[in-house]
């Protein structure tokens, strides 16, 4: 059993997706932001960087295993089940972690800022949002290119795929609404959001936790 710590964000959704996927026994325990409730002594005994998702392997050698950061969480998942992250092909490997780490080191923070900029600041600050507005285009620029021939990121569905498409999810809307014409011009992007977002397991990943 595979408990699960993870709130409403693209974060938390990355995780419910691939055990979703995997179809590993878990448990949701979810961790309200709004109440600071990552902020708890229990929680941050577990992720002392208080933010989700986080989870805690009851099945890993030699007892239970609590990980943060949901990048190492697919990849501790990928290789517990032997799913979704090549092994034996060194280059299909290395192309899984690079699209992965692309949205962990910029799909997820740009994105995320802009949003934080654009509906969360206390003031609009035109040139935080001009700056991560851009660039947060310009990385979905990327995502097409890399989908060019390619139905997933990385040739065959895997964790990347699993860890970009919440982030994109949220934002293909709001994107399209700003920013029309621009958006257009991504058509591997939304065909991809499309097939991505088809997959039964993914639809139920994305409605965990179940709020309200």
């Amino acid at each position: 059993m595979i408990d699960l710590y993870t709130w409403t964000t693209p974060n938390g959704r990355k995780i419910s997706i691939m055990l979703e996927e995997t179809t590993l026994p878990y448990k949701v325990i979810t961790v309200d932001l709004g109440k600071e409730e990552q902020q708890k002594p229990e929680f941050l005994a577990i992720n002392p960087n208080n933010k989700i998702p986080a989870i805690v392997d009851h099945d890993a050698p030699g007892g239970p295993l609590p990980i943060f950061e949901s990048g190492a969480i697919l990849v501790h998942l990928a290789e517990r089940t032997g799913r979704f992250l090549p092994a034996g092909d060194v280059a299909a490997r290395a192309r899984t972690m690079q699209w992965l780490m692309y949205q962990m080191s910029h799909v997820g923070p740009i994105i995320g800022q802009a949003g934080h900029f654009l509906n969360q600041a206390s003031e609009k600050v035109p040139y935080a949002i001009q700056r991560f507005v851009g660039e947060s285009l310009r990385i979905v620029g990327v995502l097409d290119k890399g989908l060019e021939g390619n139905d997933y990121l990385a040739g065959d569905y895997s964790i990347a795929d699993m860890a970009t498409y919440p982030w994109i999810a949220a934002a293909w809307g709001p994107f399209e609404s700003m920013m029309a014409d621009e958006v257009q011009r991504f058509g591997n992007v939304k065909a991809w959001l499309g097939r991505v977002g088809a997959r039964p397991a993914v639809q139920a990943g994305m409605a965990v936790p179940h709020v309200g």
